[in-house]
Parts: structure tokens; C-alpha cells; sequence
């Protein structure tokens, strides 16, 4: 991390988009009779489930210890670090352990969600999809990595080949050190503020805000609605 400057910093107020499905009720109940019943078929998704394995024992890159409990939608929290992509990482974490990226402005967000479910489609070779988003709204504060400061920074670079190793040579960096996070200008929009928690307890405070819908149809360029 050799020329980045740290900051102490407060964000009384930042946004994450997570999917709808996450937001919904279990979609077991409807299969069963009791609470009994859907005990038993909890224990089933125990077995899978990424988050609730890491909550128990720890997973990967990420230890039990570091998880958070008994706060406002922890769960939310614990998936973001426990659902990492497989052999793929991303900015700054690595395909082991992930990290909870906000921004401060939900445009940021959306641009940012939008490119990456762009890409999947394009892979797919179809540009037709309906995808519900809402909005976690959290507070940050402490010693973060600052980004804004060198925007020339190979770990900016638009080409994730380029990037994403950059990035998580620092978020290794910054782990080891102890920071809280690292503070980004946007690569997707035009260089907006983005934060990237590194530790689960750095995210406070989360509250549910609003909810989108982003419509592909038939081209990459997608329709935003607010619900």
C-alpha cells in the first residue's frame, strides 16, 4: 500500500442493493403444515447454506469468530462475507471470503449491479430479465484505505483482469493491518464514492430501504423503476 493515504472517516449513511429473494420469507413455509415441519427442513438448508455453515464453524476465508450476531439483519451482513464467488474474485476480496461494498448514493449502486447482471446476460446470450433489488442503508466509521486520493491506481482499472488482482493485493494489505475497509471512486459511474467493509463489524446500523426493479428487454441497456 506504498503511497495510499489512510483516512478516519464517518459514513452516517450508505447504500447496499441486495436481491428481493433474500428479502422475502422463507420459501419453504408454504411446503409445510407446523413449525415442527419447518424446523426439520431448516436443518436440511443448514446443510448448504454458505452463511449459516460460516455462522456455525466458519467457511473459507472467513472464520465463525468474525461473524456478526444479535444485530438488525445480521444475516444480511454474514452472507455478504460468506457467499463469495468460487475461484472468482472480485475487486477486493478474494473468491474465498467476501466483503460488503456500498455506495453513498443508490445511482452508484445501481450502476455498479447493472454492469455486472449486463455481462451475465451478455454471456448468456440473452438480454431479457426482470431483477428486484433493496436497498440496505448502513453506517461506517475508522481508518479506511483512501483510493480517491490515487485514481490512476492499477486496482481501478475497468479491466478485471487488471483490477481485481491490484484490489486484493490491497484488501489483503489492509486486512492485515487491521483497516476497516477500503474507500473507492467509482470505476462504473464516473467516479462516485464507493466503500468496501472489510470486517463484518465495521457494517452498522442496517436498516431496509427502498426497493428497484431493473428490466432488460431484448438489449444491454436496462430500464430502472422505484417500487
Amino acid at each position: 500500500m506504498d503511497g495510499i493515504p489512510l483516512v478516519r472517516e464517518a459514513f452516517p449513511r450508505t447504500v447496499r442493493l441486495v436481491s428481493s429473494a433474500r428479502l422475502r420469507d422463507a420459501v419453504m413455509a408454504p411446503l409445510v403444515d407446523d413449525a415442527d415441519e419447518l424446523a426439520l427442513l431448516a436443518e436440511i438448508e443448514a446443510a448448504t447454506s454458505s452463511r449459516l455453515i460460516a455462522e456455525e464453524r466458519g467457511q473459507g476465508g472467513i472464520p465463525a469468530a468474525e461473524l456478526v450476531h444479535g444485530v438488525p439483519h445480521a444475516k444480511f451482513i454474514n452472507a455478504s462475507f460468506a457467499y463469495a464467488k468460487p475461484r472468482e474474485p472480485m475487486r477486493f476480496n478474494p473468491a474465498d471470503r467476501g466483503a460488503w461494498y456500498a455506495a453513498i448514493d443508490v445511482e452508484t449502486c445501481i450502476r455498479e449491479v447493472g454492469y455486472h447482471l449486463t455481462n451475465a446476460l451478455a454471456d448468456a446470450n440473452d438480454f431479457n430479465a426482470v431483477v428486484e433489488y433493496g436497498e440496505m442503508l448502513s453506517s461506517m466509521s475508522g481508518v479506511f484505505v483512501d483510493l480517491r486520493q490515487v485514481p490512476d491506481h492499477p486496482s481501478l482499472d475497468a479491466n478485471p483482469s487488471i483490477g481485481y488482482p491490484a484490489g486484493n493485493a490491497i484488501a489483503a494489505s489492509a486486512r492485515a493491518a487491521g483497516h476497516n475497509g477500503i474507500i473507492y471512486p467509482s470505476v462504473r459511474h464516473g467516479g462516485e464514492p464507493c466503500i468496501a467493509a472489510l470486517w463484518p463489524n465495521v457494517v452498522q446500523s442496517v436498516v431496509q430501504g427502498g426497493m428497484y426493479r431493473l428490466t432488460w428487454s431484448g438489449k444491454p441497456e436496462f430500464k430502472v423503476e422505484v417500487l
